[in-house]
């Protein structure tokens, strides 16, 4: 017999042998329709003489495999329901490595990540609206690997005005974000050796070995990145406005040596400015880009500002890598999807994005002012002046990540960060206060303070 199941909404083929039977043959593909989820829990079968009178097969042979399949558990039968698809446990459930991913934090104080309810969705809405009306079209074709020239014109204004970066349309590479703009760069420079701040964050040292570079630490103290420690090598990855994970500002002199160094050796600087606009207690410190032009290729991102889920970066690049990023983005993906570029443009020429950016710094203020004000006086906590998280300093990280998963609360820690573990390094918590929602976070503000006491 070779027939389809089309009742259900589904084609469940069946072929049989001779020797196998029909009712055997049905029982088979309905099992192995629920077990691949082409059957979803929940479904109803249709009734036994309906499904006799499609197959061509007796009524009681369609019972029979209902029942037997019913008895497996693989269908439930109740009165005045009918038949339906059981929900079955999936195959890893009993895996302790899938429960692990299935648990889920009560409290999330992890850093890296804004808070994405703030998203400005309708203004989002009427600026994509906007961009579509206005859109040419080829718009919906491919494009510059570059960007859209709406995009590279319309930041080339806010980063002058709002982080003082020299950026004209011509040297703005438009990338999927901050770790596809950092993997171009490693591959335009071929292998070599990139300095990356330590501690710092490991998965950018990964992206860095993955697309073929080499990676060498350099030490950051309570100024920023130690500069004078460079020597020889070509480029190196900083994060100048609020250094993840310390909160640690790079100081005037140290940004001064930094630029010298790149002059007087050809060096490369990679400015992350990954939370370049939230800063609480003066005005933000402007780009080291707008120093050296010449020797800093600027990074920035919409993931912090607006959410991560746009994939939307930018890089500001000195005029001799222009031709060469520009390559490698298109031989990488072409170029970055055009019609989010076209809104993010519109966003930010209305001002609407400048607004948004406005009302999350006095939203970050007074989560860190809360932070603070439950912190105060008991613990040590560092890089507070700016950004999404502060570096909270334990005497025993081991110990205060222990009383935090037994409370349920998620933090990030110091450990994780340095380039070579080892006995000795300062320790502390990576207290992220963009992650929670609103009314969440007085909460998980309590809990972290307990877990901080009984630490």
């Amino acid at each position: 017999m070779n027939e389809f199941l089309a009742g259900v909404g589904v084609d469940l083929h069946l072929e049989t042998d001779d020797g196998e039977g029909r009712r055997v043959g049905l029982e088979r593909a309905l099992r192995d329709a629920v077990r691949d989820g082409r059957l979803a829990p929940g479904t109803r079968l249709p009734a036994t003489r309906r499904l006799a009178t499609e197959l061509g097969v007796s009524r009681g042979t369609a019972k029979a495999a209902y029942d037997q399949l019913v008895a497996e558990g693989y269908l439930t039968a109740r009165q005045g329901s009918g038949t339906q698809v059981a929900s079955l446990p999936s195959l890893d459930a009993d895996a302790p490595e899938a429960a692990a991913r299935a648990r889920t934090p009560r409290f999330d104080l992890r850093p890296g990540s804004p808070d994405v309810g703030a998203f400005p969705a309708a203004a989002w809405l009427r600026a994509l609206r906007r961009a579509i009306a206005t859109a040419p079209l080829l718009a919906y074709d491919y494009g510059d690997p570059r960007g859209r020239i709406e995009l590279r014109t319309a930041l080339s204004g806010y980063l002058g005005r709002a982080r003082g970066v020299i950026a004209p349309p011509e040297r703005i590479v438009i990338t999927s974000g901050y770790v596809q703009g950092l993997a171009l760069l490693t591959r335009v420079l071929d292998g070599a050796a990139i300095a990356m701040e330590d501690p710092g964050l490991p998965f950018h040292r990964e992206v860095v070995r993955r697309n073929g570079g080499s990676v060498v630490p350099v030490r950051v103290d309570e100024r920023g990145v130690c500069a004078q420690e460079l020597g020889d090598l070509k480029a190196v990855v900083v994060t100048p406005a609020h250094q993840y994970p310390t909160g640690v500002t790079l100081h005037p002199e140290r940004r001064r040596a930094l630029t010298d160094w790149a002059r007087a050796r050809g060096g490369l600087i990679v400015e992350d400015d990954y939370d370049g606009e939230f800063r609480y207690d003066r005005q933000p410190v402007g780009a080291l880009q707008g120093m050296a032009p010449g020797q800093v290729v600027y990074l920035g991102t919409a993931s912090k500002t607006l959410g991560p889920a746009l994939r939307l970066g930018w890089m500001v690049l000195p005029p001799h890598l222009v031709d060469a990023v520009a390559d490698a983005k298109l031989h990488s993906d072409h170029h970055t999807e055009s019609i989010g570029q076209l809104a993010l443009a519109e966003l930010i020429d209305s001002h609407a994005y400048d607004r948004h950016v406005r009302a999350c710094r006095l939203r970050y203020r007074r989560r860190r002012d809360q932070l603070l004000d439950r912190l105060a006086g008991r613990h040590d906590v560092r890089g507070i002046a700016a950004g999404l998280h502060a570096l909270v300093e334990v005497p025993d990280e081991e110990v205060a990540l222990k009383r935090a998963e037994a409370e349920g609360l998620a933090v990030g820690h110091l450990a994780d960060h340095w380039h070579t573990p080892g006995a000795g390094r300062p320790q502390g918590l990576v207290v992220g206060y963009g992650t929670p929602r609103e009314r969440a976070y007085p909460e998980a503000l309590e809990v972290l303070g307990k877990v901080l006491e009984g630490a």
